[in-house]
């Protein structure tokens, strides 16, 4: 600090520095690190935390610590995961379900569109039906079970992890506030603490413009279903057979990679709207600010990734109307039906798309794009080779300005560094936990990503980046509880996909109220026989709006011929109202989603009881300090009185 009391960041505002950052030194820890840590070939090693506490401090080790602990439990979800994918696999073909839809050779089904859209046979959809019951079954009810455990007991084990963790390092106690305080009161003795500060003006506007940015992420999710409707008309009248075939799936897949381009897009934009509200309300300390921010800028990121998916999972389908009386955007492009079995391949198509590309091509941009920097860097800081092409003499060069200048030379790092890994890493968490029902494989995904992750975060800091400041801390702050939030919307998504999004209730409430086996016919039949006539209710063709193209008519049919088509719903065939079916279904659903949440949330309250935050091992640690300074202080007062 200066005597005119300017401290470091103020002389860079002034260009009076460039840059400021500790040097990557030449020592036996880092050399340690580079060689045993910051290497591909280690994917599979423990890392060294003791050692990356003292060279980059507390903060940057306790995120490696938790990765490590993270993906060292993911590997068991990913193994469950696994398990339930490969059962779906092994019953791709015995599914009655699947078999009724491969077999309706006879069932004509009503258009996709209205302009050249044809009528068409429901056993054309037969591989679909087959791939949605391969991810819609039994397992995936007690899968997202499993996993709405497994988030409770990672977080548990943290807190007993973390609290291990710190405890030798003896920082359980510390206190971030008391050491900003003491270090301000080191570089002047004269330093009064920036006092707690509230206005409502300030609050209301930060509000306001919060949900305005949110009201903007949802319209964008609005566009993105836009998208699909069209691309749906577009593709059935596509000169391309294929294309005309497959035109849903074609539209779930542009869609799904058109959301991650608004993911990348909408991510910068996020982060400048999270950084003007924090200095709108004018945080008191660095710590307040960093938390206001992670807040912020998740909630922005958590719509800007999800919102799609919400969508697909709950009202895909279900706010479309029915045949004769169909919503429509703008009034002319109807809004996609659900496949006869379901909509959960969509959501599955989605989501796998979407974690796919954000893993793969992010890692790659992550490493390339410092790499690249660094050697540019590095080749625009060479004019002495130049000057000895030019036959030039040059003064031989300090060994500690050689070493400057190579740090110097490295990427530069700033505050938000390590803010972006984690941020990186929770959105990860919050894919593999509130829709893993609909996407088994994602807790394996994101386990071979961080496997990856730790080395390539690791060779970043120790090779392409400038040394981190390093600073103290004791737990992974606002991120904890932002991760415990994340775990219930796990327990509450997956519960509503299973309850909405599957066909695990309707099937149910056929199997144990209308199939054959409780109408007394046992003669052998699987219960579920007949659930896909049951759950397809019928048009007459004559009641199409007037405005509408009549479709064409499918081969082997004359025109004219096709009088009535089926659709997915539960509605009478005279007026088109609901069935008492549909008001059976609807109870089953809300008293499912009911039970399994609270079934959850109590075995997560239970499993959070069951496993202490702290330790014995570290309560007993406190115990035996307690003891000694007590017996210290108790030893100082008997020899005081003596004296």
């Amino acid at each position: 600090m200066t005597p005119d009391l300017e401290k470091l960041r103020d002389l860079m505002k002034k260009n009076v520095f460039e840059a400021t950052f500790p040097l990557h030194e030449k020592e036996e820890v880092r050399e340690f690190l580079k060689e045993k840590w910051a290497r591909w070939r280690d994917i599979f090693c423990q890392q060294p935390l003791e050692k990356i506490r003292c060279y980059f401090g507390e903060k940057v080790a306790l995120y490696f610590a938790w990765l490590g602990w993270y993906t060292y439990l993911l590997g068991i979800a990913a193994v469950a995961g696994l398990v339930v994918f490969v059962a779906g696999i092994t019953v791709f073909s015995s599914s009655q379900v699947s078999k009724e839809i491969c077999e309706a050779n006879d069932t004509v089904m009503c258009p996709l569109c209205d302009q050249k859209c044809p009528f068409w046979l429901l056993s054309d959809t037969c591989t679909y039906a087959k791939v949605t019951h391969m991810i819609d079954n039994e397992g995936t009810v007690l899968f997202a079970m499993f996993m709405a455990i497994w988030a409770t007991v990672f977080l548990e084990l943290w807190k007993r992890q973390r609290a291990t963790v710190v405890t030798d390092w003896d920082l359980y106690r510390w206190d971030e506030d008391e050491e900003e305080l003491a270090m301000e009161l080191i570089n002047n003795l004269q330093h009064e603490p920036r006092r707690y500060q509230h206005s409502y003006f300030r609050s209301t506007v930060v509000l306001l413009l919060a949900l305005l940015m949110i009201v903007v992420l949802i319209g964008i999710a609005h566009a993105l279903v836009i998208y699909r409707v069209v691309a749906v008309a577009l593709f059935t009248q596509s000169s391309v057979e294929l294309l005309r075939e497959q035109a849903n799936t074609a539209a779930v897949v542009t869609g799904a990679v058109l959301h991650y381009l608004t993911i990348v897009i909408m991510t910068k934009v996020n982060r400048r709207m999270a950084l003007y509200l924090c200095d709108l309300e004018k945080p008191r300390t660095f710590s307040q600010r960093e938390n206001n921010f992670t807040v912020k800028i998740f909630t922005f990121q958590f719509f800007t990734n999800f919102s799609s998916l919400i969508y697909i999972a709950f009202f895909l389908g279900r706010i479309n109307g029915h045949p004769g009386n169909y919503v429509r955007v703008a009034g002319r492009w109807r809004l996609e039906e659900c496949h006869p079995s379901g909509c959960i391949t969509d959501l599955f198509i989605q989501m796998a798309i979407i974690m796919l590309l954000k893993q793969s091509i992010s890692n790659v941009m992550e490493f390339l794009v410092p790499w690249i920097r660094h050697k540019l860097r590095k080749r625009r800081q060479r004019p002495k080779k130049r000057r000895r092409m030019l036959g030039e003499e040059d003064e031989p060069e300090d060994p500690c300005k050689r070493q400057w200048r190579r740090n110097y030379d490295l990427n530069e790092v700033n505050i938000f560094s390590l803010f972006d890994e984690f941020l990186e890493m929770v959105i990860q968490y919050s894919f593999t936990t509130i829709f893993v029902a609909a996407f088994p494989l994602a807790p394996l995904l994101a386990f071979c990503n961080n496997l990856f992750e730790i080395r390539l975060d690791a060779i970043k800091m120790m090779r392409l980046c400038r040394r981190m400041v390093p600073r103290k801390a004791n737990d992974i702050g606002i991120w904890l509880q932002v991760l415990e939030a994340i775990g219930i919307l796990a327990v509450i998504g997956n519960g509503l996909v299973i309850a909405i999004t599957s066909d695990f209730i309707p099937l149910q409430v056929y199997k144990y109220t209308y199939s054959p086996c409780m109408l007394g016919n046992r003669t052998g039949l699987d219960c579920s026989t007949g659930y896909i006539n049951h759950s397809l209710s019928v048009f007459r063709v004559q009641d199409f709006e007037p405005h509408t193209e009549m479709p064409k008519t499918l081969p082997g049919f004359v025109r004219g011929e096709i009088r009535e088509c089926r659709y997915r719903d539960y509605r009478n065939a005279d007026d088109y109202s609901y069935t008492v079916q549909f008001w059976h279904i609807f109870a089953a659903r809300l008293a499912f989603l009911i039970l399994f949440e609270h079934v959850a949330l109590c075995v997560k309250l239970i499993a959070s009881w069951y496993v202490p935050d702290i330790p014995q091992s570290v309560k007993n640690t406190f115990l035996d300090r307690k003891h000694k300074n007590l017996r210290k202080e108790l030893s100082m007062m008997e020899y005081s009185t003596e004296v």
